[in-house]
């Protein structure tokens, strides 16, 4: 039987991505939406067993926003989000915790499926993430030009990451799995949001890469229209699109986690969809990719 050389272009192609990243470390944040039904969720998981079996260490960070929306209505809790973040009191964080385990052990169970050795824990496993309740802090709800002192409640801004448990993980040959929970250290819980936590365990593990994973098809100059990709934006483009009213709630805190990591020294972030299929995968190994690349650099990094 004649081979036909085009044939094994892709594998050719992608071939050198893998030789780059192999054995290198990504954190990709999973937002909640992407996890609350099965076949979503398996859209995801398909990637990142591809991505495992090429060498990539992963470490991920998982959210569970909606489903943490549905049992606080079902159980009549009130909720309030400013500025993409929630406010958090002591009943929205038991149910916090409930859903973020249920949110864990579905997406563990898909993975050991898709043939991938992993473990799930939260930021309080570990000593992983050591923080404080913030504070009463001044910000600028969606729509409106003035501050306002929000009081977030049980949620907990991370002073330290310990990522020696994860180090563990990841050199038995673990992909570790990981709840937005943290703790101060002295028996108090905190609600911690997904995509700062993403943000801090990738400065804190030298990752090559952080991704966020989205409903959406990365970062769009208009929020209302889906073909407005912004392809790249290094910090002046962000500024910019902030200027124009482009960043809207729960893209906010993920532009000030990706802002972070790249300060911090994560060499690229990518805001990607985790709806298209292989989406994640186009991103990582395609020069053009799929998202939005987010650089300190004028030309990007790939």
């Amino acid at each position: 039987m004649p081979i036909n050389p085009s044939t094994f272009l892709p594998l050719r192609h992608a071939a050198q991505y893998v030789r780059r990243f192999r054995d290198r470390v990504f954190v990709v944040k999973i937002g909640g939406e992407l996890l609350a039904g099965a076949s979503l969720r398996r859209v995801v998981v398909e990637q990142l067993a591809v991505l495992a079996a090429f060498g990539i260490r992963l470490v991920i960070v998982h959210g569970g926003g909606p489903e943490l929306d549905d049992l606080c209505q079902r159980l009549s809790i009130p909720t309030r989000k400013i500025a993409g973040r929630r406010i958090t009191t002591p009943e929205v964080l038991e149910a916090a915790k409930a859903v973020f385990c249920g949110t864990q052990v579905d997406l563990i169970a898909d993975l050991t499926a898709a043939g991938v050795a992993c473990a799930g824990l939260s930021g309080v496993d570990g000593g992983l993430c050591l923080a404080h309740r913030r504070p009463i802090v001044e910000l600028v709800p969606d729509g409106s030009t003035e501050a306002i002192a929000v009081n977030f409640g049980l949620v907990g801004d991370i002073e330290k990451v310990n990522a020696s448990l994860v180090h563990h993980l990841l050199e038995g040959g673990f992909m570790p799995v990981i709840a937005p929970l943290s703790s101060d250290g002295k028996g108090q819980v905190f609600n911690t949001n997904a995509d700062t936590l993403a943000s801090e365990l990738a400065q804190a593990l030298g990752a090559e890469k952080l991704f966020f994973l989205l409903a959406v098809p990365g970062l769009l100059a208009d929020p209302a229209d889906p073909s407005s990709l912004v392809t790249f934006a290094n910090p002046a483009r962000l500024a910019h699109l902030e200027a124009q009213g482009a960043i809207l709630e729960g893209m906010r805190p993920k532009v000030a986690a990706a802002r972070a990591a790249l300060e911090g020294g994560v060499r690229a972030v990518h805001l990607v969809s985790g709806i298209v299929p292989d989406a994640l995968l186009a991103e990582v190994f395609t020069n053009e990719g799929s998202g939005t690349l987010l650089s300190l650099s004028d030309e990007g990094a790939a």
